[in-house]
């Protein structure tokens, strides 16, 4: 099941994607999903991000080989890091280059949405705290990280964490593919079995540290190939099964 967020007569609504229509949700998907008998036309609508998460918890250096393309070490556990939800924009939205920062890299990613509350969850329990997989842009302003000590600037500006374009609920995250690619070119191509720590562990990590709320999202880490996107560029995270999250970067001109 494909879980859509999207605007129409002027309002957020939630629904089902069947084929090039979307049918109604009453109120939120995440307890219990209720269809109504409403339907709207796929293209006379417009998507927005599924969710509206109150936090976005990432995890670094999470796939074995993006940690050897960095000439890291494996991290003993899960390296987490917040993303502050202002920076959460939809599929065909704009990626805001910011002025304070020279080079600004894609990281495409799995990312789980969590659907009721979350707090110190068994591994063996956590996918039933998943409603399920979108593709996701963990945006980074990768000479801010650098320079400085922590991360929240350069990840947490506004336009960084871009997710979409739906929800999808039958995916695995232990088996999908994840593709970044750049004004059409491949740049990165990674497959969750080379995950540091599955989506079942890195729950059970973070829900023993905070509680997850419906509509959280957690991005799962980036394969290797992260590298630079400029104003003009299109930027694509596509994960077959699931479908293609399209961004546009542009220049800050504030």
């Amino acid at each position: 099941m494909r879980i859509a967020r999207f605007t129409a007569d002027g309002r957020a609504h939630h629904g089902v994607l069947r084929g090039q229509s979307i049918q109604l949700i009453e109120g939120k998907p995440f307890r219990h999903i209720k269809l109504t008998d409403q339907y709207f036309e796929r293209n006379r609508v417009t998507l927005l991000a599924p969710c509206q998460p109150s936090k976005i918890i990432a995890l670094g250096l999470n796939y074995h080989n993006h940690a050897k393309e960095l000439n890291q070490p494996v991290p003993d556990s899960p390296l987490t890091f917040l993303k502050p939800s202002t920076a959460v924009i939809g599929p065909g939205d704009n990626i805001v280059y910011p002025s304070a920062s020279a080079r600004v890299d894609y990281e495409g990613e799995l990312a789980v949405v969590i659907k009721k509350p979350t707090w110190r969850v068994a591994a063996s329990e956590a996918m039933d705290h998943v409603l399920g997989c979108a593709c996701f842009n963990d945006v980074t302003a990768r000479d801010l990280q650098y320079s400085d000590s922590q991360w929240t600037r350069a990840k947490g500006f506004d336009t960084f964490a871009a997710i979409g374009p739906w929800i999808e609920t039958e995916l695995n995250p232990g088996n999908a593919v994840v593709e970044t690619y750049l004004n059409g070119k491949l740049k990165q191509r990674g497959h969750t079995r080379d995950l540091i720590y599955s989506v079942p562990e890195i729950i059970n990590f973070i829900s023993n540290v905070m509680t997850l709320l419906p509509g959280d999202i957690i991005a799962t880490g980036t394969p290797s190939g992260i590298g630079p996107m400029y104003p003009g560029d299109t930027v694509e995270v596509r994960i077959p099964g699931l479908g293609t999250l399209q961004n546009f970067v542009v220049k800050n001109n504030v």
